[in-house]
């Protein structure tokens, strides 16, 4: 059996939605509270959304300090995949596992819709079951997801492919007005070099099953699914 763990912070508002959706694709999900100090053996780890301590200080910061996060940064140091959705993104930056910041949105309010990402990279552990250049509809919820970083960051990530997602219209193609929050390069997901661990702003969870609207998320969880047991194998 293939098992997940999430973590849960006082704030989080997504840890059951998605356990639901990667229970719905096969694996055992165990829920560990941010003040345990120790993750149980886990084929992947997810970081979910919400608004973790209330998002004062900074969004993800004071997360980032939680007892549960010493071994969850030691885990992913090791090679244990780890995703962050949207505020567990946010909580990847404040760590160092992944580099950049998130910072308010162009337009200062929370925004919440549908939106189009285009998959430009699919050699990643949560990712395998896109196809790169494919467009995908997935849910936004943030008020903190323009992505930013200096410019030697993000030709870095350009040149070693580490852009997963970006938003883009539905054809592909990137632009200003489909670009939700202003992020840098209409960039809505990063990967780490070994491509196991990925930061997303759009939540798969909440369009993984048609009574949601879509299955377009759904392979997030398949993808993590199916790299766990090739990795297994």
């Amino acid at each position: 059996m293939i098992r997940a763990s999430v973590i849960v912070f006082p704030g989080s508002n997504c840890d059951r939605d998605v356990k639901v959706a990667t229970e719905a694709v096969g694996a055992k999900v165990n829920m560990v509270w941010h003040g345990e100090s120790e993750v149980p053996a886990s084929d992947f780890l997810i970081l979910p959304g919400g608004f973790s301590y209330g998002d004062y200080l900074r969004c993800g910061a004071m997360a980032a300090h939680s007892p549960i996060m010493r071994d969850v940064i030691a885990k992913a140091k090791a090679g244990t995949p780890i995703i962050g959705i949207c505020n567990g993104f946010q909580v990847l930056l404040e760590t160092g596992l992944l580099p950049g910041a998130l910072m308010r949105n162009a337009s200062l309010l929370f925004v919440c819709r549908d939106v189009h990402v285009r998959c430009d990279n699919d050699a990643t552990y949560f990712t395998g079951c896109y196809r790169e250049g494919e467009v995908v509809r997935i849910p936004i919820a943030h008020h903190d997801g323009n992505y930013f970083a200096d410019q030697e960051t993000l030709d870095r990530l350009e040149g070693e492919n580490l852009v997963a997602f970006r938003y883009c219209d539905a054809d592909g193609e990137l632009t200003e007005t489909d670009n939700p929050n202003g992020s840098q390069r209409n960039i809505a997901g990063i990967t780490d070099p070994t491509g196991r661990i990925l930061g997303l702003m759009p939540h798969p969870e909440r369009l993984f099953e048609k009574p949601l609207g879509g299955t377009d998320g759904r392979r997030i969880f398949e993808s993590a699914l199916v790299a766990a047991i090739d990795a297994a194998a």
